[in-house]
């Protein structure tokens, strides 16, 4: 009778099989708040999916877009050394 058993797993870490390291986590803190914002927005449009959408729900997605807009910016701005709001 032949054994038809999954294969045993990898002893050593895989590349993908690590914890991040503080550079990644520190690239995620930075990054976070455009995360947020893009969550809100994709959140802001789920709810129009299965109806009509209402002038409110138009203005959460549209104030929704301006804070990822403005996360974007800021973002941007961080990344590359720029202070004050000229963008």
């Amino acid at each position: 009778m032949e054994h038809i058993g999954a294969p045993q797993t990898v002893v050593t870490a895989d590349e993908y099989d690590r914890e991040p390291t503080a550079a990644e986590l520190d690239a995620i803190e930075v990054e976070s708040p455009l995360i947020l914002a893009e969550v809100d927005l994709l959140d802001a449009q789920i709810t129009t999916l299965d109806r009509t959408p209402t002038e409110l729900d138009a203005r959460r997605i549209r104030r929704a877009r301006n804070r990822v807009l403005t996360a974007r910016r800021d973002l941007v701005n961080r990344t590359f050394g720029v202070t004050g709001d000229a963008a």
